[in-house]
């Protein structure tokens, strides 16, 4: 596979588990609902170790653009591949919406809950605050990037399987940092579902909250950047 196809493919596996675990937690009549947070941060472990996991051996297993930028600033990748990465990465989030929209058509059809429908698609602050929001993915994308970073050292021994480990930090994430704004860490996760969101018929669904949407996106690229340049300062 090519870095477009790989990061495609990678990231709608990522979306279609990961936005597939809100949905059935959230949406009304399914068998997960009302699972609980542990079982939405959990999913969101294992949907990332999918993801990487396919396509770690072919385009690095980014699928998401703060990664892929936080790469670009160390030399890791040429910056000529950056557009295919990001190119692959919103339309694969975007293809992995469709596929969750697809698999629980009928349950947002009985949800009159416009919020709940949002949520399976795209993050929200639980306390709307911008600021306070953007250092909160700031702070947990740094978190990701800069543990990423160390995992694919040479010193570490990791190899392969370097998808669990991610997985384990996505957990942490979720699990101590997901509170305050449902820890998007990564743009591409937030901006192509809610796109989606705007387009597919979901009956009453409400606002996609545009006037939220950069901070999804700035605040996972500026804590990857940070992550980046404070770990090429230390190796």
């Amino acid at each position: 596979m090519n870095i477009f196809t790989s990061e495609l493919i990678g990231t709608a596996i990522l979306i279609l588990l990961g936005n597939g675990v809100v949905a059935n937690v959230l949406l009304n009549k399914t068998k997960g609902n009302n699972g609980g947070w542990i079982v939405i941060t959990f999913g969101w472990a294992m949907a990332v170790f999918a993801g990487v996991f396919i396509t770690s051996a072919h385009s690095g297993g980014h699928l998401n653009p703060a990664v892929t930028i936080a790469m670009a600033y160390l030399g890791k990748i040429s910056a000529s591949s950056v557009g295919q990465y990001i190119a692959g990465q919103m339309l694969g989030a975007m293809l992995g919406s469709l596929l969750v929209w697809l698999s629980y058509k009928q349950h947002y059809e009985q949800t009159e809950d416009t919020g709940a429908k949002l949520a399976t698609f795209s993050t929200g602050p639980a306390i709307r605050n911008p600021i306070n929001n953007l250092i909160t993915e700031a702070i947990g994308t740094f978190v990701l990037i800069f543990g990423a970073l160390f995992l694919s050292a040479p010193a570490s021994s990791v190899g392969s399987l370097e998808a669990l480990p991610v997985a384990l930090i996505v957990l942490a994430i979720g699990l101590s940092l997901g509170g305050p704004t449902g820890y998007a860490i990564n743009p591409a996760r937030d901006l192509g579902p809610r796109i989606m969101h705007a387009i597919l018929p979901l009956g009453k669904k409400g606002s996609s909250d545009w006037s939220y949407s950069w901070i999804p996106v700035l605040g996972p690229i500026i804590g990857g950047l940070l992550a980046a340049i404070v770990f090429d300062l230390l190796v």
